[in-house]
């Protein structure tokens, strides 16, 4: 049997940063501030080699052992930066992260105005292996650039170029789409300079204007809300682990397929379910009382009686031509005055008293119908022409039983429609015979 392999000395602020106490910087301020010690001695420089955290104390608190590395899936939205503190108060990644998280570090870096996909692990090793060029992690991004550009010039891309002295290694970069002005590419890399993607489209000549990582290695953004965080579990993140420290692991382990994660999030408070009371025991809504109005109310006009109209008492009786117009000899006109026409009224005279309307009693109420006074029989006013005309027509009708005809001696044909003799009728067309 072999003896086992001595523990590997490492750094302290690498140790403390693996236990996830702070990043190896932080560290080393904390080193100079004297806020960590030894068995009881403050250290005074982060070059001190150890093989555990036994004995090593921050602020007078032991250090406990490093727990298992978590990995999490965030989506971080646009206007965030990947930092801790910002001296110009803009907001953090550590603003928006949901509560219950333990303290993580972020795997590289996300610009200000760049969303999606970023790792977020309590293990600064695996934070370190996820960032180094050396491990060939892809990382993928999708972006959405103004300007022209066609596919041979982005396949230029695979050979490398060369940008104001920093030299960028091949990119796998594909048009996937127009829209109008801008094109969306799809860029595959695997060393996540600064800002390498924005810098490399525009050398090319194109701006661009949104950016979205989708995937960083075999770990994809999918259909993760942007804000939310969800963890990988502990047997995909060893399986990941394992493949990658093999030598040229980084294409291998970029292309696992892991299934999906449960979201880490703060759990919403459920509804409270609806009890509704016993059917028997429900009573109607009262009634609302009605409001008085308070402005002045409104009373209807009183309606007066109608007029009473003499209509005849069948179809065939007409009424007499000048009954109810005013006679010549009517009292009310003076001597020497000419009598009003159809649309003329008669004028009042002032000496004689008004007289009661006969058809309303007291207090304006109808009178009785059957003390109404008749009405006085007016004798029609001289008009010859008019006479004349209704006396014609009279001597057109047909007689009436019991009428008394005088027939004249010399008969005369009727006149015509426009008051000339009447044509003689046309005789009757014989009837067509077909041949």
């Amino acid at each position: 049997m072999s003896p086992s392999k001595p523990p590997e000395t490492q750094r302290i602020a690498k140790l403390l940063a693996r236990a996830g106490i702070a990043s190896r910087r932080e560290v080393e301020r904390m080193i100079a501030e004297g806020r960590i010690a030894l068995d009881g001695i403050v250290l005074d420089t982060p070059a001190t080699l150890l093989t555990s955290l036994h004995g090593v104390t921050v602020d007078g608190n032991p250090v406990a052992a490093p727990a298992p590395a978590r990995l999490f899936r965030y989506h971080k939205p646009a206007g965030l930066l990947t930092t801790e503190h910002d001296p110009a108060g803009r907001p953090t990644i550590y603003d928006r992260l949901p509560g219950g998280l333990p303290r993580v570090m972020p795997v590289g870096r996300l610009d200000l105005n760049t969303e999606g996909l970023l790792l977020l692990t309590t293990d600064g090793e695996l934070k370190r292996a996820l960032e180094l060029p050396a491990t060939g992690v892809e990382r993928s991004y999708r972006a959405r650039a103004y300007g022209q550009i066609s596919q041979p010039q982005l396949e230029a891309l695979m050979l490398g170029v060369e940008i104001e002295g920093v030299r960028y290694g091949p990119i796998n970069a594909n048009i996937e789409r127009r829209t109008g002005a801008n094109v969306w590419i799809e860029m595959t890399l695997t060393e996540g300079k600064n800002r390498e993607v924005r810098r490399v489209l525009e050398y090319l000549g194109l701006e661009v204007n949104r950016l979205i990582r989708t995937r960083y290695g075999p770990f994809w953004l999918g259909d993760l809300p942007p804000g939310d965080v969800d963890e990988i579990r502990q047997n995909d993140l060893l399986t990941f682990r394992t493949v990658l420290a093999k030598p040229g692991g980084g294409k291998a382990a970029s292309n696992l397929q892991f299934a999906v994660r449960a979201r880490v999030a703060e759990p919403a408070p459920r509804p409270q379910p609806v009890v509704e009371p016993d059917r028997r025991l429900r009573r109607a809504p009262p009634k609302p009382t009605p409001v008085e109005p308070a402005g002045p109310r409104f009373t209807a006009r009183a309606t007066p009686p109608a007029r009473e109209e003499h209509r005849p008492s069948s179809r065939n009786e007409r009424p007499v031509r000048g009954e109810g117009r005013p006679a010549a000899s009517d009292s009310r006109f003076k001597p020497g005055t000419k009598a009003p026409g159809r649309n003329e009224r008669p004028a009042r005279d002032d000496t004689r008293a008004p007289a009661k309307d006969a058809r309303f009693g007291p207090r304006g109420t109808p009178a009785p119908r059957s003390g109404r006074p008749p009405r006085e029989e007016a004798t029609s006013i001289g008009k010859p022409a008019r006479a004349a005309r209704a006396k014609a027509h009279r001597d057109q009708q047909d007689p009436r039983p019991g009428d008394i005809v005088e027939r004249p001696r010399n008969p005369r044909p009727t006149k015509g429609p426009a008051g000339g003799r009447g044509k003689p009728a046309r005789p009757a067309r014989p009837p067509r015979t077909r041949k």
